[in-house]
């Protein structure tokens, strides 16, 4: 076995940690989008990688609907360090999963924790997802998984943050929001950003059609543009001085031309 305090160690758990962000939660972020049952499944089982299964019903139904607002823990607000953002992002989506499909059990008339509520599901195959790894392959592996999901879902978090940050809806004579539209996500058209993560970084036609399919997203022209591609806005989301100096002054170009 490899010992815990070797390099080797370390790197496969990062190694597994870029495979659980890249291929099980940004494929599974696209099956669970989606309507066949079959491919909402295995984006289930993807995203089980990471012990992030929340993800897609507060990613379908929540983020989506309330993206570009202030009700919305995955759009980074102006100033949010990225470490704070992390938190307030998994924690805040994980409270509106168990809120979104605790309001369908109830119109249903189910009990919340009747065994049709996703997010009672998703927790019994967590659970079991990390029984069975203890039970076959000891303490060790363990560790080693749980600490690849945590570099997994810090990856997702980080892309949330670089996406959205500081893009805000306005309120209509209704008082509602507008509609969600192209001018409310960052777009990146970069090459390298495009091929790892499947055209995710053409977010801003994402978010304005969802049931686009990846390979057909466009990269619209009057949408938000990042300075670099998704690789570099990343490595710059960590150091926040650096990242506030260069996305703030960005974004207020940006609205003074609009």
């Amino acid at each position: 076995s490899t010992p815990y305090d070797s390099l080797e160690f370390y790197g496969r758990i990062f190694a597994m940690g870029l495979m659980c962000g890249v291929m099980g939660i940004n494929i599974g972020h696209e099956l669970g989008h989606r309507p066949e049952r079959i491919n909402q499944l295995l984006g289930e089982i993807l995203l089980l990688t990471s012990l992030n299964t929340h993800f897609l019903p507060y990613h379908n139904e929540g983020h989506h609907r309330e993206v570009a607002t202030p009700q919305d823990p995955a759009t980074a607000k102006r100033g949010q360090w990225l470490f704070h953002f992390w938190i307030t992002s998994h924690f805040g989506s994980y409270i509106k999963a168990w809120k979104i499909e605790a309001s369908r059990m109830r119109k249903r008339k189910k009990p919340v924790l009747s065994i049709q509520n996703r997010m009672v599901i998703y927790s019994i195959a967590n659970m079991l997802v990390l029984g069975s790894i203890y039970y076959f392959f000891g303490f060790q592996v363990l560790i080693a998984f749980v600490l690849a999901a945590v570099v997994g879902i810090l990856l997702l978090e980080t892309v949330n943050y670089i996406e959205h940050y500081a893009l805000l809806r306005k309120i209509n004579d209704k008082g509602r929001y507008e509609r969600v539209r192209h001018s409310h996500s960052w777009n990146s058209d970069h090459q390298i950003g495009r091929l790892m993560l499947f055209n995710l970084s053409r977010h801003s036609d994402h978010h304005y059609k969802a049931s686009k399919k990846y390979q057909v997203l466009e990269s619209l022209e009057d949408s938000p543009q990042m300075p670099t591609g998704y690789p570099g806005m990343m490595v710059l989301a960590l150091v926040p001085p650096i990242w506030f100096g260069l996305m703030n002054p960005h974004l207020d170009r940006m609205t003074q031309e609009t």
